[in-house]
């Protein structure tokens, strides 16, 4: 799967790949999942983009130093030799968003609130169900797929370079 062209190659692809995904995915599901918890308005958006950068920052550190690890550990115990590409990305971004969406379910109540208190314990499960199920489809349907899309035109580019060049 090293060579598919929908995802990244080598280190920089790699960053172009998170970046847009970490962007769309902070922009939109924190936005929602506010707009669930207190109502669509202009105001409550508004309160999501003060908090916006640092749930950005503390998004990228998960995905590189937990979801990452721990999703590459386990991610060859489920998938078989013949799977396809699209189940691999599949089960790849529903453990993703499980470890993700388990840890900012705590950590994202405690940046919103600016305090660290027990208040994301109370109501964990089902806060954790929305949250998981909106980053889910969120991920499944939007910043992966543009993601992947930047990738094959990256590649595409080069390839077309690469033509050029030699003829």
């Amino acid at each position: 799967m090293f060579k598919e062209d929908r995802l990244p190659q080598n280190a920089r692809e790699g960053i172009i790949f998170m970046l847009i995904v970490s962007i769309i995915s902070v922009n939109t599901i924190g936005p929602i999942i506010l707009g669930l918890e207190r109502g669509f308005s202009v105001a409550n958006y508004l309160e999501t983009l003060k908090v916006i950068p640092f749930m950005w920052v503390i998004v990228i550190l998960l995905v590189k130093l937990v979801a990452g690890p721990l999703v590459r550990k386990v991610l060859p115990k489920f998938v078989g030799q013949t799977d396809g590409f699209n189940a691999r990305v599949l089960l790849n971004i529903v453990m993703n968003v499980t470890v993700l969406s388990v840890l900012l379910t705590i950590i994202g109540t405690w940046v919103g609130m600016r305090q660290i208190s027990l208040e994301p314990f109370h109501n964990f499960f089902p806060t954790w169900f929305r949250n998981f199920g909106v980053a889910f489809w969120i991920e499944l349907l939007v910043a992966q797929p543009i993601a992947r899309f930047a990738m094959k035109k990256i590649h595409a580019s080069q390839a077309n370079r690469a033509a050029n060049i030699s003829s």
